[in-house]
Order: structure tokens, then sequence, then C-alpha cells
């Protein structure tokens, strides 16, 4: 995938350019659908997949309170290369791009810089200062300058509409298997693992992979879960808190994360977590003591969690094609 961050390195129009734009937060089923239309519709064509999304996100910009993002632009890139996509453009987004407005922007970058002949949005798209380009003005638009637009239906799984905003409600009140079913993948956390108290080996027992956490990013509500950790590509059992550790008086927002069968030296090191279900909320602990029982507890019920996915894996991977 080729990946453009400045609208001036295009030099030229994309060969027979089919296009989605969007902010893509979470990249969840809905937006994934949007992908799979592009990829199809350019393959028909022989000719280029476009997605085009901004960074940061404009609420960051635009709002006073902001955003919490269910994914990190990195994580962003990962997953649109992952859907087949062929050329990602990523707009910095200022106060400047802010005020274009919406005609400016189809007459500017899509047909002059991208060269767009045709167009796959959601049913909720609206482009330009103002969002004065929803989906009827770029049909307009289209008819009259010449390319054609789809607009995506809402997208629905199990009774829920697939939106950004609907998994971070559901992020925050930590309903992971709800937020798998809208993302089509695991919620995750990840960053670079960080020197702790180094309370958990020595003092309970159970050493801990640290990932200090921002206030101001989307987070999961505090407590235990059950986790699967990706580490130097394997992928590990485990049981992460996330919050302050009460029953020693911490402050620091953290995700401390007990990984099963592993011993090795990962300070500084990239972690990535799965969060797979909240077991609890989090507890102020009388001591050590009664934290390190209510630990064993956590892992026997976290093993029971991961030996049933492993399962749905492996009866998954056994049923027979239907094709």
């Amino acid at each position: 995938m080729e990946i453009y961050t400045d609208l001036n390195d295009i030099l030229q129009p994309f060969t027979r350019a089919h296009v989605t734009i969007g902010n893509f937060d979470g990249v969840h089923l809905g937006h994934q659908k949007l992908f799979d239309q592009v990829v199809a519709r350019a393959r028909q064509d022989k000719g280029t997949s476009v997605a085009i999304t901004f960074d940061p996100h404009p609420l960051k910009v635009l709002s006073p309170q902001g955003i919490r993002l269910i994914s990190t632009t990195p994580q962003k890139i990962e997953l649109i290369e992952r859907a087949g996509i062929d050329v990602l453009v990523i707009i910095p987004f200022n106060r400047e791009v802010a005020v274009t407005t919406a005609v400016e922007f189809v007459d500017q970058v899509l047909l002059g810089r991208v060269g767009m002949r045709d167009l796959v949005v959601g049913y909720d798209y609206a482009m330009g200062k103002g969002r004065q380009g929803d989906t009827a003005f770029l049909q307009r638009q289209g008819q009259e300058k010449g390319f054609s637009v789809m607009v995506m239906p809402a997208h629905y799984e199990q009774g829920m509409l697939v939106s950004s905003s609907r998994i971070r409600e559901l992020v925050a009140a930590g309903k992971m298997r709800d937020v798998r079913r809208l993302l089509g993948r695991w919620y995750q956390i990840r960053g670079d693992v960080q020197w702790g108290r180094q309370r958990g080996g020595k003092l309970l027992g159970f050493p801990t992979a640290n990932l200090n956490l921002s206030e101001e990013d989307l987070c999961p509500k505090r407590g235990v879960y059950v986790t699967q950790v990706i580490y130097d590509g394997r992928q590990y059992g485990g049981v992460s808190n996330i919050g302050y550790n009460p029953t020693f008086g911490d402050t620091g927002l953290v995700a401390e994360t007990h990984i099963f069968d592993f011993n090795a030296d990962i300070y500084g090191r990239p972690l990535k977590i799965n969060l797979l279900r909240h077991l609890r909320g989090e507890i102020a602990f009388s001591g050590p003591d009664a934290l390190a029982r209510q630990i064993h507890r956590d892992i026997e019920v976290a093993q029971k969690v991961l030996a049933k996915e492993r399962q749905k894996k492996l009866i998954a991977y056994q049923r027979p094609s239907t094709v």
C-alpha cells in the first residue's frame, strides 16, 4: 500500500481512482464494508483503490472536548492495508483545512489531485466547512462533474448499529464481546513496556508487563481483564489490571499484565494486548496476601475463558466449506 501524508507529494492523479473518504476511527465492520466495495470496484475497472483520511481526527482540532479515539494512526494504517487498499492518503488536518468548502475539496483534492472517477461513502458522511457536503450534495456533484457516487447504508451486527461512537461507549463500559462484534476483532491496547515498581513478581509472585495509559485517550472500564498478549509475533494468554492499583495507593493510570507461560526481559519493547472479557472491577485489598489470592482466582477464570476461545477457533478451522 502506498501512503501519502502530503497532498503535494501526489505528482499526478491515480489511474481510474475509486475512492472512499472518512475518519475511519477503529476501522470497524462498517468501514470494512466501504473498503470491500472500493477494492472490488477498482479491480473490476483495473483501477486504483484509494482511501482518504485525516490526522489528527478533525474533532481533536475543532472541539474543545476533543475525542477519545478507538485506534491510533499506526493501527489505522495497518488495518486499512489489511483491507487491500492500494493507496492511503492521510491529510494533515488543521483549521485551514477546516474552512475548505465542500466544492473546493471535491474540485481541488478529489478530482484535481486524486483523479477520482468513483466515490463510495457511508450513509452519514459529510465533508467541507460546516459539513455542507453531505451525500445528497456529493450525488449532485457527481452528476454535474462526471463521477459516480455509491452511498453505503448503515450496517448492523446482531441488532446493534456499527458506529465508532457506539464502540467508544462499549469500550468505556467494558463490554468487550460486544466491541468485538462491531469491530470484527478484539479491542487492543498497545505500547512499550515500562519500568514499574517491581511488586508483581517480588511481592505477589505474579510479574507484570506495564503499559502507561493516558486519561485523555479512550480507556476501557477500570478493572481486571482476560487478555491475549502479542509479543514478537507470538500470542500468549494473560490477565490485565487497568487502573490505579488502589491496594498500594498508586496514582498513575496503567495496564499491568501478567503473561502466562512467559519469562523474558521485555522492558522497552512493544506489546499488544487484546481485551477479551472484563472479569471484575478494581478493588482495594487489605494487603498483598489477599490480592495474591484474588489474582490466583482471576487466572483460573482467565484460563477457562482462553480455552473456550481456542476451542471456538479450532471448530471454525475444522468446519467444512460450503462452497
